[in-house]
């Protein structure tokens, strides 16, 4: 796999050694030497989207934000921006020259910037009131994740934002959750928590067995978020198969997806979580008479 793909299924940013479970010594290298990928500091890559941002944030005269300024404070996201996304003063114009940004307006506090970036708090407000449900989970999971928000902050902050976009804010905030462990087990989190019945707990733990990506134990149902990166040894998918084997012989049922369908076709992956939903509560019900 391509290096800056690989970065990309990652959520933007990576370890080596995450980056190097997904691809080759040589080809990061390559990457890196063509400007593919940046290096941003011992054992980490990032997109050069994240260098960017900071740039065009300084030719515009703005802050960068929401996006960009998740994986400036080092947090992965559900997919990485095109483009590096700048909040400019609402009494600001833009130049008359091309800036390769998305630029928004909104006038921040001193408080809500540091070093030319909205804070954290701010970053992941603004992200959960702005961006599809499934991009802003993913950014508050990241951010609980990494500890740099806590999740009183988080609710706190939603409830306190601006009246539009408040709604969204709480949803994200009540949903976020630490232990979610990728932006990949997250958007299939966002995915689950819409479809009816369906009542998701991340990296739930079966038996002795070890953990589900997602688990309804009322359903008995265990969803994984399947990725080459943690089948990339051939013990790494025989360690996985006698997993979800043995999930089924404690009355599970495993439903497992592609990060492909998760993130290109998320409505595929609903409808299959509804049919799942149905067949297994009619069973349950059926084992109840």
């Amino acid at each position: 796999m391509d290096a800056a793909e690989a970065l990309t299924r990652l959520g933007g940013l990576g370890t080596r050694g995450e980056v190097l479970d997904l691809t080759s010594r040589g080809a990061l290298r390559r990457a890196v030497l063509d400007g593919r990928v940046v290096r941003l500091k011992a054992g980490t890559y990032a997109l050069p989207e994240t260098n960017a941002a900071l740039v065009a944030a300084r030719a515009l005269g703005g802050t960068v934000s929401l996006l960009s300024a998740a994986l400036h404070w080092g947090w992965k996201v559900r997919m990485p921006p095109k483009r590096p996304t700048v909040t400019l003063a609402r009494h600001r114009r833009l130049p008359e020259r091309d800036i390769n940004a998305e630029v928004r307006w909104a006038d921040l506090a001193a408080a809500e910037v540091v070093d030319g970036v909205t804070c954290k708090l701010r970053t992941v407000v603004d992200c959960a009131r702005w961006l599809p449900y499934p991009d802003g989970l993913a950014v508050a999971d990241s951010a609980l994740r990494s500890g740099d928000v806590t999740k009183a902050q988080l609710l706190a902050a939603a409830e306190s934002s601006p009246r539009t976009g408040r709604p969204a804010a709480l949803k994200v905030a009540r949903a976020a959750d630490g232990r979610s462990a990728n932006p990949f087990e997250s958007a299939l989190r966002a995915i689950a928590i819409e479809v009816p019945g369906l009542r998701v707990e991340p990296q739930f733990p079966i038996g002795t067995v070890g953990h589900a990506d997602l688990a309804d134990e009322r359903l008995g149902i265990a969803i994984e978020a399947e990725s080459w990166e943690f089948h990339a040894t051939r013990e790494a998918f025989r360690y996985d198969v006698r997993r979800y084997t043995a999930f089924t012989r404690l009355d599970w049922l495993v439903v497992r997806f592609l990060w492909e369908d998760v993130m290109h076709r998320p409505e595929l992956v609903h409808a299959i979580l509804t049919d799942v939903v149905r067949l297994r509560s009619t069973w349950r019900a059926v084992r109840a008479s």
